[in-house]
């Protein structure tokens, strides 16, 4: 229900920001609260610490981040189309959205490990949809019959992930989306001279 209220969307938005801006140990939830305008205590009606919000925040930002990838490959007959559409989405919506670039690939990665782990469970839907693509890959054909699923979901999500992470450390000096084709290539293709 109380994801249901708008105030709710409203703090998981002001704490992406307070998150990337600030770091996630120095976010204190008074600034997460001054950031979407309402009163602190207003915090704890949805949440029931920092911790929550930030769980909070990636359930969110991941369901949404699922389903916009789901809508975009959904036209798309090939596995390798729609890998290609998965990287470009991925890259698109992060490069659109810097301060949640932060949080994914820096601030997460600094939470304790109990966090981590709960965080690892929203992403399980991510990662269901990299190996559905896969076996619909290997199914068609298009991919090796011999392809091991676990393996082919952990190169892609790390190859994507590292290239994300790079261009967020290096303060987006290089344009994330026309990274996309390249990528899709390697993975798709190998390091296999093809003349």
């Amino acid at each position: 229900m109380k994801k249901m209220k708008p105030k709710y969307m409203q703090i998981i938005d002001a704490a992406v920001v307070v998150i990337a801006e600030n770091g996630y140990h120095q976010a204190q939830v008074s600034k997460i609260a001054k950031q979407a305008g309402v009163a602190d205590g207003t915090i704890y009606l949805y949440f029931k610490n920092k911790e929550d919000i930030l769980i909070s925040l990636f359930e969110e930002k991941m369901g949404q981040f699922v389903e916009n990838i789901e809508e975009k490959i959904a036209g798309k007959k090939s596995a390798a189309e729609k890998l290609l559409m998965m990287i470009e989405t991925h890259f698109q919506l992060l490069s659109d959205d810097h301060h949640m670039a932060i949080v994914t690939q820096l601030e997460l990665r600094q939470s304790n490990k109990e966090l981590r782990l709960k965080i690892n469970d929203v992403l399980k839907g991510y990662l269901q949809l990299i190996d559905k693509i896969i076996m619909e890959g290997k199914e068609s054909g298009e991919f090796s019959s011999s392809l091991d699923v676990r393996l082919s979901r952990q190169m892609i999500f790390g190859t994507i992930d590292e290239i994300v992470t790079s261009w967020v450390m290096s303060e987006q000096k290089f344009n994330l989306r026309a990274l996309a084709p390249k990528v899709h290539s390697l993975l798709v293709n190998g390091l296999v001279n093809c003349q």
